[in-house]
Formats: C-alpha cells, structure tokens, sequence
C-alpha cells in the first residue's frame, strides 16, 4: 500500500508548489487523522458543498428563465402568468433536451451572448444614471453601507439576504464554476464583470430613486423603450448560457464524486472529442429537469426561488472558504496565522449574507436545504456502503502464499486464456477469487488482477497510467494491474483496455530483468515489485491492425512469431455473437501481436511472450464480484435500515460494475458472495 502510494506521488500531475513544512502543518494533519469524528464532519462539509452545488444546478435555471421571460409583463401587460410560466417551463425543457448534444455545437455563441449581456447591462446602466440621478454615484463609498446597516439595524441585516442576489449567478456566465483558468478569470472579474455589473446595479438604482414603485421589474422598466426588445433577447440568450454553465458543473463535480466512491454510479458520455472535460449524465440530466419544472410550477414566483437560491449560494461560499482554510494549512502548508485571518475576514462577511438568507426558510429557503438533506443522505449512505464493502475486502484477503500453493496436485487446472480478476485492493488476492477457486477448481493460464484506482490528480498522462507487477514466480504466469485514473476522466472502452493491457504486460516482462528482486520468503517480495508502463518500444509486442476478412494465421513469412488463433468453434460463434450484437454501438477491433525477431530479446523472455500471445488469442476472460452486501445480524435497526434497504436500492438502481466498466456480457464471469459488514 505504501509503494503504491509512493508511485502515485510520483505522477507527473501530482506536482504542487509547497513552503517549507512547519511544525503546525504536522499538529492540525496529524490531529484530524487521528480523529474519526472529526473525518466524518470533514466528509460531510465537503458533501453539504456538493450538494448545495447541485441545488445551485437545479435553482439557476429555474430563476434564471423565469426572471427573463417576466420582461414581457413590461410590454404585454394583460399577459396571464399562466402563459409566462408555460413559455418558461418550455425553455427549460429544450435547455435540458439539447444537453446531449454538449457545449461544443452551440458553445461558439456563449461568448458572443455574454459579452453583449455585459455590454447592454453596463450601456443602460450608464443612461439611467445620467438620466435619473446622477448623485448616485456617491454609493460606491463604503460609508453609505455603514450608514445603511448603522440606521436600518435588523431590518438592514434582514435585507441582505435579497441584496447577497446581486452578487450571486454572475460567475456562471463568465467562470464556469472553475472550468477556465485563475488568470481568465480575475482578468475577466476585475476589467469586464465588475465594472458592468456595478454600472448596471447604479443605474437600476438611480431609476429607483424617481420611480419606487417599480421595484418588482426595476431591470426591464428601466430599458429605454427603443432597445427593449433586443435587450430581452439578449436576457434570455443569457439566462440560457449561465444555466448551461452551472448544468454543465453539475455533471462535472457529479462524475468527481462518482470517481471518489461518494455517488452512485452513473452513466457518463463525452460530448466531445477535442475539448476535455465536456460530459453528459443521462440520468442527472432528467432528474434536474423534473426538479426545475417542479419548482418552477410549484412556486411561480421568483422572490420565493430567489430566497432558496441565496440559501443555496451562501451556503457553498462559506462551505468554500471553510475548506480553502484547510487546503491552505495541510495541502499548500501556509502559515497557520495566514490562513486564519483569510478565513476571518471572508468567513465572517459570509456568515452575515447566510444568516441573513436563513430568515427567509419559510419563505422559500427551505428548498435548497431539503434537496440537499436528500442528495446528502444518497452519497453518504453510497460511500458508507462502499467503504465498509472495502474494509470487508482489505480483513479477509488471502495471502499471496496461499495463492502460491495452489498447483495441480490439488486438483487446480490451468485453462488456456487470459483471466482479469477485478478487485479494489491493491495488495493481496481479494475474497471473491479465493471464494471462485474453492467452488471452481480452474482458472487461466495467465492471471491479472486489476485494480481500478482513482488519484487525486485531474487527469493521469497515458504513459503513466498502468502499473504492472509480477506476483510470484515466473512460471505462474501471475500478474497485478493497477490502472490510475483522474478524479476528471472516464474509464476507457474495454476493447482497447483488453490490447493494451497484453502490450503492458509484454513490456513489463521484456523490463523484469532491470527490476530488483527481493527474497521469496516475505510477502511483498511474493507480490512482486510494481513498475510503471509507458509507451510501448521497438522491443515491445508488436499489435498489427486487422482489416476485414484478414485472417491471424496470415502473413507466416513476416518478421517475428505470429500466433494463430486457436479459439474452439463454441468461443468463436459467442464472440461472433458479441460482435454483432453490439455492431450498432461501435465495431470491434481486431488486432493481432507479434513478438520482435530481436537478438538482444532473452530466450526466456520470447516464450514467455509467445505463451501471452497464445493465451490472448485463446480468449480474455473478465470475472467480477457480485457481492451481496448485508448487515450484521446483530447491527442496530438503523444500520439494518440503511445497508440492507436504502444502499442495496441504490446499488439495485444505478449501473453495475459491467456497465461502468463496458465489459462485453459474454466475455463475463461474475462471481456472487455475501459480504456481512
């Protein structure tokens, strides 16, 4: 566990720029680890952010659209709400129906609408200013706020949690909730936003102050009548393009938490193949869809969602600066005196906008603490589930020894092929294998057990992906794969994993030779030491592309040992079979290797990539856990009730480990047990 996580900081990725360590970095690490409560109240800080993200998702598109579309009371003043709210309701339903279709076919025109958003905000701004009142800007002294707060008393804080809207939803359209980098977005903060937005807010104001009473639509009645059309298409352009950014987070800190094991899994596609990091979640998708439309129905009333969307906003900034403090004393190791005063000064303006919001619960501020205590609930009960299935897995795992003793003179057969053993452990022989061996006596010739392994990196370089291990001696043709995904990217086909993986292990037995050995009586000499794989050498199995209707036994005459298929009729009609089941969703590759006719490759170590070539071409096998995962029969009722109900539903419900994997169905062998945590 320690090599493997060693490997891990090693990551081209993992660089961080670090201070020199100090003796209070070491204390508050060291005090958190050691304390479960305190673990448990850091997870579930981080999922009250992550969840009121998404309620952030669900509450900017209803509000967003809503408010555009209650411009044309302006114009149409015996328009029924009625008709608003179905014209509303009708955008949000396009907006969720062109999601599939991701950012890259209409993303061209974001930056276009923002920027004539800004552009129109800032120019009506500067009119109404000149045309109303001019004295107005005067409020851009810090003392009228003083003097606001000092004479109003409660009712002034009360009304900051109206006043928190002015500030928030405006990151959407231009930052996209952290998807660009920190100098776009200052620059694009500190010369282009904030200066729009406070003309704009100036302006509204100095209309204001000659017309009171139009404070419910001050924004659409302080249009000039001439550029009120334009101007409402544009506020809807825009209210579609922030709702597309927040969405489109959404998925993202959704697949960031599947990755993590905090949330069940779920179907992700790229929407994109030159752009990283564009996603869609089918599932997601519709659920937030029928979230908004149900919130846009049930209230119809944008001050209402507007109370639940400043819950929901304040509650993620002062979540945020709560674990910034964090990442500044343990990940960046600043100064602990640093650290604080940031999480003062900014901790205590947010507290006041988020006690300020709570008074309005009533008033529709419940919404974004109601989905997020159901949201909470589904990823914490997920992860609790997972972690003790884990825990299950890490007591009773065999040694590798006992896997060592395992021969023929035990009735164990050895079957022609390549066996993937799926397991999350990246020590020792899960389980579920030893459970398979006892009540089947058989597997490959050549063993591999995968470990699926998430890092904390975005994304981990291809050449630094696979680790390979040998496990025991070379004759028993054992191995351990640990492929390192970011907590950003999605597993890759299975199809392409499959070729990779034999040239991985190719390679890492052309290498063995450079990697010491240690003693064969420990347990972790038994496991083999671990190497990282990159790209594939001169020396390295050749995989050679096959056209239709070529054949594996052609070109005889070519440089090197090319290995005939030597598949039975039975596994050639199932795999005929897969083909063309799964033609319409993407055709096959079929490839074959070769092993380089090189001098300089040791006798040993061509037959031992003759005999990988071999059993690939006998067939790949994919054997997985189906873990029945049950309580104690002596846990407490409410343990009983959330293993046994609420986790076994959501692991019902969501995609298994084949689907997420893309493992082809009838190249699986999925191994059932019952695990009682």
């Amino acid at each position: 566990m320690t090599m493997v996580k060693a490997l891990d900081e090693e990551l081209s990725t993992y660089r961080i720029e670090l201070t020199p360590a100090t003796q209070n970095f070491h204390i508050i690490k060291t005090f958190i680890e050691n304390h479960q409560h305190l673990r448990t109240g850091l997870l579930i800080a981080v999922l009250l952010g992550t969840c009121m993200v998404i309620g952030d998702g669900i509450l900017t598109p209803t509000i967003s659209v809503l408010s555009a579309v209650s411009g044309l009371k302006v114009k149409i003043e015996d328009l029924h709400e009625h008709y608003l709210l179905l014209l509303a309701c009708v955008i949000l339903m396009g907006l969720f129906a062109l999601q599939h279709y991701g950012t890259r076919n209409v993303g061209f025109m974001f930056a276009p609408i923002v920027i004539a958003w800004l552009f129109s905000i800032s120019s009506i701004g500067i009119y109404n200013i000149f045309r109303w009142n001019r004295d107005v800007i005067k409020a851009l002294s810090p003392y009228y706020m003083y003097n606001f707060l000092r004479k109003t008393g409660k009712e002034g804080w009360i009304s900051l949690g109206g006043v928190v809207l002015c500030i928030t939803g405006a990151e959407a359209m231009y930052a996209d909730l952290g998807h660009f980098s920190q100098r776009s977005i200052k620059v694009a903060f500190t010369f282009v936003v904030y200066p729009c937005l406070t003309l704009a807010y100036m302006g509204q104001a100095a209309y204001l102050s000659r017309h009171p009473s139009n404070i419910e639509r001050s924004f659409y009645m302080s249009i000039p009548k001439a550029v009120f059309w334009p101007i409402f298409l544009v506020a809807t352009l825009a209210s579609v393009v922030g709702s597309q950014a927040v969405i489109s987070a959404c998925f993202s800190i959704i697949n960031q938490a599947q990755a993590l094991g905090c949330f069940p899994r779920v179907k992700v596609l790229h929407t994109s193949n030159h752009i990283y990091g564009q996603i869609y979640i089918p599932e997601v998708n519709w659920i937030l869809m029928l979230l908004c439309l149900s919130i846009t129905i049930g209230f119809r009333d944008t001050i209402m969602i507007g109370n639940a969307y400043g819950v929901a906003v304040t509650t993620v900034m002062l979540v945020t600066t709560c674990l910034m403090s964090l990442v500044m004393i343990i990940v960046w190791q600043t100064n602990v005196v640093m650290a604080f005063g940031f999480f003062l000064l900014f901790g205590s303006i947010e507290c006041l906008y988020l006690t300020a919001s709570l008074t309005k619960i009533r008033e529709g501020g419940w919404v974004p603490l109601a989905l997020s205590i159901v949201f909470m609930a589904i990823m914490y009960i997920w992860h609790y589930g997972f972690r003790r299935k884990y825990e299950f897995d890490l007591q009773n795992k065999v040694s590798i020894k006992w896997l060592l003793t395992l021969s023929p003179s035990l009735g164990i057969a050895r079957v022609p092929g390549i066996g993937l053993i799926y397991t999350d452990l990246v020590t020792g022989v899960p389980p579920i294998f030893s459970h398979f061996v006892t009540n089947l006596p058989a597997f490959h010739k050549f063993l591999v057990f995968v470990c699926i392994k998430y890092v904390p990196v975005p994304s981990v370089p291809l050449e630094e992906r696979c680790l390979i291990g040998r496990i025991g001696p070379r004759e028993f043709h054992m191995f351990r794969c640990i492929v390192r995904f970011g907590y950003k990217e999605v597993l890759t086909e299975s199809i392409d994993f499959e070729n990779q993986l034999v040239m991985k292990i190719g390679e890492f037995i052309r290498t063995e030779t450079h990697i010491p050995e240690g003693s064969s009586g420990h347990e972790q000499s038994m496991d083999g030491r671990l190497a990282v794989i990159g790209s594939p050498t001169p020396e390295s199995l050749k995989m050679i592309p096959l056209e239709n209707g070529d054949d594996d036994d052609d070109d005889d005459d070519s440089i090197g040992a090319v290995i005939s298929s030597n598949k039975s009729p039975s596994i050639q009609s199932g795999h005929n079979l897969e083909e063309a089941h799964s033609a319409h969703l993407k055709p096959r590759k079929r490839v074959r290797f070769e092993v380089p006719d090189l001098p300089r490759v040791a006798p040993h170590v061509r037959t031992e990539m003759i005999e990988l070539i071999e059993a690939q071409e006998a067939g790949v096998v994919y054997i997985l856990g189906h873990s029945y995962i049950k309580a104690k029969k002596h846990s407490s009722f409410v343990k009983k009730f959330v293993i046994d109900v609420v986790f076994n539903f959501l692991r019902n419900n969501c995609r298994g480990p084949t689907a997420a994997s893309s493992i082809p169905y009838l190249a699986l062998i999925e191994v059932g047990m019952i695990y009682r945590v």
